[in-house]
């Protein structure tokens, strides 16, 4: 009787025992997929912070050429100096990944303003040093562009993940959160590309 009762206990302990341990890897692969997606967005935002780090360096050389001409964008000038100082200063953190998305918005715009205004100033318009600036701005717009996709990629994972079950469960146990889509601003839809300028 004894030797019966012993395997029965054993494999009646084993089966809950299984459960828990299946459960407990299926925990952690879903934790260690949430923890890629997130690293996945930290790379891409990092990668779109170089692109703009860049875009930012461009952007004194080309608000120095314009102000030899454009005497009445002083103000338009001045602001998008401010923006680029603002947005230099913020760090490559997720915790100020939607600062740096709408201020970065700010200055996509107001670069399109000057693109636009550029249009009123032969002189500039004829500019070699002005064509080649925007020539490299406009290249490097189209490279923030790339990244942008890249992040927003990124980011549509890791939400979808935070959302759906049984992840979800999984990244409100571990403080796990979705980030912030880059969206196109309303002069972004209707892209200006530079290089139309300086024909």
């Amino acid at each position: 009787m004894e030797k019966q009762f012993v395997p029965f206990m054993q494999q009646g302990f084993s089966i809950p025992l299984i459960i828990i341990i299946a459960l407990l890897i299926i925990l952690y692969l879903i934790y260690v997929s949430l923890i890629q997606k997130k690293n996945n967005v930290k790379e891409a935002f990092s990668s779109i912070d170089v692109q703009l780090k860049k875009r930012y360096d461009l952007i004194p050389n080309i608000l120095f050429i314009a102000n030899k001409f454009m005497e009445h964008e002083r103000e338009l000038l001045t602001n998008i100096t401010q923006l680029r100082a603002q947005a230099a200063k913020i760090p490559a953190d997720m915790t100020k990944a939607q600062e740096k998305i709408d201020l970065d918005s700010k200055i996509s715009s107001m670069m399109g303003q000057l693109m636009v205004s550029v249009e009123n100033y032969p002189q500039l318009k004829s500019d070699q040093t002005m064509i080649q600036a925007m020539q490299t701005y406009n290249e490097q717009e189209e490279h923030i562009a790339a990244a942008r996709r890249f992040y927003n990629s990124a980011v549509k994972d890791l939400n979808n993940a935070v959302e759906i079950f049984p992840s979800s469960i999984v990244a409100k146990i571990f403080n796990i959160q979705g980030m912030p889509f880059i969206e196109a601003t309303e002069q972004e839809r209707q892209r200006i590309d530079a290089s139309q300028y300086f024909k």
